[in-house]
């Protein structure tokens, strides 16, 4: 099921959805890696985007 963007509150602003193809491009983007490679982060390691951010660094050397 799909976020409802018309409700916004800052309850998983810490998390990376890796079921939301706009979540995980966004991230992507941001830590410069591909989006399969944050699914695989995500699989690995959790949603959370501190932890994610992290590993991300570690991955790209």
């Amino acid at each position: 099921m799909a976020d409802d963007k018309t409700k916004r509150d800052f309850r998983d602003r810490d998390r990376v959805s890796a079921d939301e193809d706009y979540e995980v491009e966004y991230f992507s983007q941001k830590v410069g890696l591909t989006p399969q490679q944050v699914r695989d982060l995500i699989g690995k390691h959790g949603n959370n985007r501190e932890t994610l951010e992290r590993e991300a660094r570690k991955l790209r050397g």
